[in-house]
């Protein structure tokens, strides 16, 4: 990158969570400034945040020049047409009968808006019509769980998308569409829009699933005995599969070009307003949630490399690490100091032991419910309750018995990312119960058992840090194995290199234009 390599100082800011367990990488939240080190290579770059540094992917943050992005290049080929017409109207001129530019340009949204609304309602009919209700007939081919594996909810997407173009229908003025007032619509089904969740979470299983079929031809034949029987479009059916993907997505969009051509003193533009913040926060909502659950499998391969483990497992009450770091621990009543390795996911926060020689591997020593701990600062000095002098301490006093521990940072600076990560831990919990966000049983059993065939009973554990064995043969840090995590939704956030997954979603997709 030009701007480091001459010298400059260049900061990035974080656009995502990055929370790791490798101390090979440089964990941070959204919102955090990172001075960017080293940014040769394209997927990782080496950054440090106070005294801490480390890896961390490329696609998580953003420079801090050019932040003033917004939706520009997305509306840029709708503009285009109308470029002229909006100069004229700068100018004080009409376009067409009598209408003004803003006001045409708002009808062509709106027109826009119902008629892919209509499109997509068609679509998921001949999914639900043309291939479900075909495969529920072929039991010698599909279980219902393999068709649930396959369509997911879709017949619960298409049940409420029938209901909420109803609401479209009824809010559309046909004569005059920009005075139309659809707002109101998206605001009333935003808790609705949830239900895509459970649809894009499902959808990687969907397509695993659906290619693993289409290896036989009698598959391959049955499908396009359906896509003709219904008069579908020539599209496969992972490119149907892929809309309601691609529909969520497009929302914001739609509402924010909306917004665009929607004049302060329309009576609509509040809720337009109101609507585009809500439809973004569903995609935010999505998009944590898949990340929620692409993480669980990671927590439970870590329980897995930890030595002695007792109790049950992390995930029966969490599915998120929230923060993780070295401190010193004393807990009464025997006051003594004890270097830990602490990890603090929602509601429980765990702590290990290093072994003296091999620094990568991990000792369970116990843990702690967050949900029964008041968290409060210490001043440098004399702690009345253990009566020892301390520095850069916390405290951590149980609200259900008379345990407290105190715990000590080796710096000021590591003792305040400390005290932020608590009290995001709780925001965390309050938020989940907020958005009803849980883990099934199914979920949690089926990442232990992945974790369990990664480490087969009787065979050494992988090493979970390979940072220290590998300081003992180079001078510089390798650079991580994995790939950087993709987010699936990307609306207004600055382009990042996309994951393989989504790589057919242009070609796929019956929504071009």
């Amino acid at each position: 990158m030009p701007l480091i390599s001459d010298g400059s100082v260049v900061f990035a800011e974080a656009l995502w969570d990055h929370v790791t367990m490798d101390d090979q990488e440089l964990g941070f939240k959204a919102g955090d400034v990172i001075e960017v080190v080293d940014a040769t290579n394209k997927e990782w770059w080496w950054g440090r945040i106070l005294d801490s540094e480390g890896w961390f992917p490329a696609s998580f943050v953003r420079l801090r020049v050019n932040q003033d992005e917004h939706m520009e290049e997305y509306l840029a080929q709708f503009e285009g047409a109308g470029a002229g017409q909006e100069a004229r109207v700068g100018l004080g001129l009409n376009l067409g009968p009598g209408l003004p530019c803003k006001e045409q340009m708002r009808s062509n949204v709106i027109n826009e808006i119902m008629s892919t609304e209509r499109d997509y309602i068609k679509h998921l009919k001949d999914i639900c019509e043309g291939y479900i209700k075909q495969c529920r007939k072929r039991t010698d081919m599909f279980t219902e769980e393999q068709l649930r594996t396959i369509f997911g909810n879709i017949e619960d997407i298409y049940r409420f998308q029938r209901k909420f173009l109803k609401g479209l229908e009824k809010k559309f003025n046909k004569d005059q569409p920009h005075l139309s007032e659809i707002g109101c619509c998206f605001l009333e089904h935003q808790t609705d829009f949830q239900i895509y969740s459970e649809y894009c979470n499902n959808h990687p299983n969907a397509c695993l699933q659906l290619s693993r079929l289409m290896k036989l031809n009698k598959y391959v034949f049955f499908f396009e005995a359906c896509r003709l029987l219904q008069r579908m479009i020539d599209i496969s059916l992972d490119g149907f599969l892929l809309t309601p993907v691609q529909k969520i997505c497009k929302y914001p969009l739609q509402l924010a070009e909306l917004l665009k051509y929607t004049n302060p003193q329309h009576r609509d533009y509040k809720d337009v307003e109101a609507a585009l913040n809500a439809m973004k926060n569903v995609a935010r909502l999505i998009n944590e949630r898949k990340r929620r659950l692409e993480n669980i499998d990671k927590i439970a391969q870590w329980q897995s490399s930890i030595e002695d483990w007792e109790g049950e497992d992390v995930l029966s009450k969490s599915s998120d690490l929230i923060y993780s770091g070295e401190m010193s621990k004393l807990s009464q009543p025997q006051a003594k100091s004890q270097q830990r390795m602490f990890f603090l996911f929602d509601h429980q926060m765990v702590y290990c032991k290093k072994d003296l020689l091999r620094r990568d591997m991990l000792y369970y020593k116990g843990r702690v419910d967050m949900d029964q701990m008041e968290v409060t600062d210490v001043e440098d000095g004399r702690e009345k309750d253990f009566n020892v002098s301390v520095k850069n301490a916390l405290k951590l006093r149980s609200l259900a018995s008379d345990s407290v521990h105190l715990l000590c940072a080796k710096k000021p600076e590591q003792k305040l990312r400390w005290l932020r990560a608590f009290a995001d831990e709780r925001l965390q919990v309050q938020h989940d119960r907020e958005t009803g966000f849980s883990l099934t049983e199914v979920q949690k059993k089926q990442a232990m058992l992945n974790a369990c065939k990664n480490h087969p009973a009787g065979k050494p554990k992988a090493v979970t840090r390979p940072y220290y064995d590998f300081l003992l043969r180079q001078k510089h840090p390798s650079m991580p194995s994995a790939l950087p995590q993709q987010q699936v939704f990307m609306l207004a956030e600055p382009k990042r290199k996309t994951s393989t997954f989504w790589h057919n979603i242009g070609r796929l997709t019956p929504f071009k234009k």
